[in-house]
């Protein structure tokens, strides 16, 4: 019984639950944010009423998953203080830095923008009134930028200084912090795949109409736009992505390994990508494979012969340099939530592959399977972005920021595994509650589909900008 009260087991559980909850509305609101900016501009320059009521069809989405990712994100600030003080102790002053940007400039920006443009309707002129929502767009991905640089100096610490009187870390460069390597590399990966995110919405929202042959004129542009700005987005995620993986293998050789199940340093043909993987119970061996050669070489060092690190090898090296103990991560956790990610993605990207020939030319695929293919799909890309969130902080294990300051090191020494179990218990009620309340949102906003087409007024002969009220 003890164990399950462990304050460090329930803090990791915690905020395990809290930060994946609340990601699930982050990509959405990124990649909505931009699909409801292009759908406006497309709006403003031809005038056609279809783009109009796709902005205000796609605006409703947006902003029901704003709302509720705001709610859910307030917890993660307050849980720093509450469970993990030490850790808001020793890296406050660095770790800081870039969430106090993001949320005094960029939260800020796109939060007063949103308010502009949701009541700026029919009183601000059509090109100020556009700006709103792009300005909105500026404000959503800063924000993401400031977040990923603060988790980043949790990747690979740089731009600091130890003060060993007051036991803490301090900034030295905001610049440095702000342009880490990580972060620079994470950034445009992370903000595509908010983009195939979004995509997926579209595509899923659009076949859902089409299929039952609602909607028409409306959900037939935004069905390819869907599909296109699935292909183009996935293709940027995959080529940032290995982008991503090159400087993790600078920073975070360990992960890379962990990603791999690669126990024995490798180079060329041996340096292989394993499709499957079955490892010993203590996750020190491996007892059969199925691999690619030359490509984990390809991958972590962009040559055919290059080599790559091992587990037990990185292992010895981590013990020497930091002292005993275990620096391996849960082995099984990040080499599947690795292929987990490539898998669904990839996925993602082949059903609109497909999508975009069966609709080549104006066509309208008639087996019933198709439609259900392209609804069914939406949870892939955003599974995806999920699982490789859970590998990129299950592969910093154990430490919290990696080489300065272990897990089980930086939990909140006065805080009772009781009342964490509470809060935990009262956090997933909550939540809960919250799932329920925006899925039915979302579901009644995508089975209601676009509004009419407005009405121009019979005596100005001026169509209205508003199609519904938010």
């Amino acid at each position: 019984m003890n164990e399950w009260l462990d304050p460090l087991l329930l803090s990791r559980w915690q905020f395990g639950l809290t930060t994946v909850y609340h990601f699930l509305f982050v990509p959405l609101t990124i990649g909505l944010a931009l699909t409801v900016a292009i759908f406006q501009t497309a709006w403003v320059r031809t005038d056609k009423t279809k783009w109009l009521q796709l902005t205000h069809f796609f605006g409703k989405l947006f902003l029901i998953n704003f709302a509720m990712g705001v709610v859910t994100g307030i917890v993660q600030e307050f849980q720093f203080g509450m469970n993990w003080s030490t850790y808001s102790r020793f890296v406050g002053d660095v770790f800081g830095a870039p969430l106090a940007f993001e949320g005094i400039t960029a939260f800020f920006l796109e939060a007063t923008f949103i308010g502009l443009w949701i009541f700026g309707w029919d009183k601000l002129p059509k090109g100020l009134h556009l700006a709103t929502i792009w300005l909105t767009v500026v404000g959503s991905i800063a924000s993401a930028y400031f977040i990923l640089a603060a988790n980043a100096f949790m990747q690979n610490p740089i731009a600091f200084r130890i003060n060993e009187e007051r036991g803490r870390a301090e900034l030295t460069d905001i610049g440095t912090l702000l342009t880490n390597p990580i972060s620079l590399a994470s950034f445009p990966h992370t903000i595509f795949a908010c983009f195939m995110v979004s995509a997926g919405l579209i595509i899923s929202v659009a076949a859902f109409h089409l299929y039952r042959k609602q909607h028409v004129d409306t959900m037939r542009p935004a069905l390819k736009f869907g599909l296109w700005m699935m292909v183009i987005s996935g293709a940027l995620t995959t080529v940032f992505g290995d982008s991503l993986s090159l400087a993790m293998v600078k920073a975070q050789p360990m992960k890379m390994a962990a990603a791999e199940a690669m126990y024995h340093t490798a180079t060329g043909a041996n340096a292989s990508f394993s499709l499957f993987t079955l490892g010993t119970p203590d996750g020190v061996s491996e007892l059969f494979s199925v691999r690619i050669p030359y490509l984990l070489s390809f991958l972590s060092t962009h040559t055919l012969d290059g080599t790559v690190e091992g587990i037990n090898n990185l292992q010895d090296q981590y013990t020497t340099l930091y002292g005993p103990g275990d620096y391996t991560p849960m082995i099984w956790v990040t080499y599947w939530a690795f292929r987990w990610m490539i898998g669904l993605g990839i996925a993602h990207i082949l059903v609109a592959v497909v999508g975009l020939w069966l609709t080549r030319k104006g066509r309208s695929p008639r087996a019933t399977w198709v439609w259900k293919v392209a609804i069914w799909s939406f949870p892939f890309s955003l599974a995806a972005m999920s699982v490789g969130w859970v590998f990129t902080e299950m592969g910093r294990q154990p430490w919290l920021v990696f080489g300065l300051l272990k897990t089980q090191d930086g939990v909140s020494p006065n805080v009772t595994g009781l009342t964490i179990l509470i809060s935990l218990i009262a956090f997933t009620l909550i939540y809960g509650a919250l799932a329920v309340v925006e899925f039915r949102l979302i579901l009644r906003a995508v089975r209601k589909g676009p509004e009419d087409a407005p009405v121009p007024d019979a005596e100005t002969g001026i169509t209205p900008q508003r199609v519904t009220v938010y």
